[in-house]
């Protein structure tokens, strides 16, 4: 008689997990490649790339926060991308919330406006942007990316924010409004602390490429002291010769914010991410 496999090998999805760390493998390497030469010497770097550093050199770190205004770097990016997200959340959230429950054609012809910006990149449109960044009198400042972040991720804001609060049971605004809650206090006290797997899978989908964003301070920041992060990083490119090693420790320092931010969200970002699998 065939034995049966047991229930403990059947649940452990072997294949799944292979793929999985494979990818996880693929996704870290650079990531370990970028860590291990920023404590290297230029000449190291060269010499053994994948390997780890004979003697730990720090002083590249040392030498990036302060020799350069990187510091200051680090702050004009920051500013920018917490007040971007932070726009975009509010903004997204209320135009989501009146969205799900505005039922009609103007509706619905708003709703799908807004998704068609996922389709347009919004790099097509740099001209105009500038243009209307110099009008505003915004040009060599970082308030100038602000609005044009909040452009590039309202769409998402809207598809996801949008569809989890249509899933929310009607019975819970339904007592709400019995209890004499309006609008805004349906939107604060019930809709919002439901909207936190929502909200935290949007600021994240969108950090990454705030953070990461080189096209537009490349466009409308000229001044040195209104640069970002990696707008800075330009400054340690020569004509002739590079100094790789305090460019990687750079984008190491810059990377520290985005992986806190995903570590202390992670949870909340999954449940995002899955809330529509698990239903129906």
């Amino acid at each position: 008689m065939r034995r049966r496999p047991s229930l403990k090998w059947q649940n452990l999805h072997i294949p799944s997990h292979i793929i999985l760390g494979v990818w996880s493998l693929v996704v870290l390497f650079p990531l370990w490649v970028m860590l291990i030469n920023s404590f290297k010497d230029r000449l190291s770097i060269y010499q053994n790339p994948f390997g780890l550093p004979k003697k730990w050199n720090i002083s590249n770190y040392g030498v990036v926060l302060s020799d350069g205004d990187f510091l200051g770097y680090f702050k004009n990016s920051l500013v920018a991308v917490v007040l971007s997200l932070v726009i975009l959340l509010l903004a997204g959230a209320l135009a989501s919330y009146a969205l799900a429950n505005w039922r009609g054609r103007i509706s619905r012809a708003l709703y799908f406006f807004f998704i068609a910006g996922m389709m347009l990149p919004i790099k097509i449109a740099s001209i105009r942007l500038l243009e209307l960044v110099k009008l505003l009198g915004l040009l060599n400042t970082i308030w100038a990316l602000i609005p044009i972040y909040v452009a590039m991720g309202l769409p998402v804001a809207i598809f996801v924010l949008t569809e989890f609060i249509r899933a929310v049971p009607y019975e819970l605004t339904e007592a709400a409004v019995i209890d004499g809650a309006g609008r805004f206090g349906i939107l604060a006290r019930i809709i919002a602390p439901l909207l936190r797997p929502a909200l935290a899978t949007v600021a994240i989908y969108n950090l990454v490429p705030y953070w990461n964003d080189l096209w537009f301070p490349l466009i409308f920041i000229n001044d040195d002291r209104a640069k970002t992060v990696l707008l800075g990083v330009t400054r340690l490119f020569g004509q002739y010769q590079t100094d790789w090693s305090k460019v990687l420790a750079v984008l190491t320092l810059s990377a520290i914010p985005v992986i806190a931010l995903y570590l202390t969200a992670s949870k909340q970002f999954i449940k995002g991410l899955t809330a529509g699998a698990i239903k129906g």
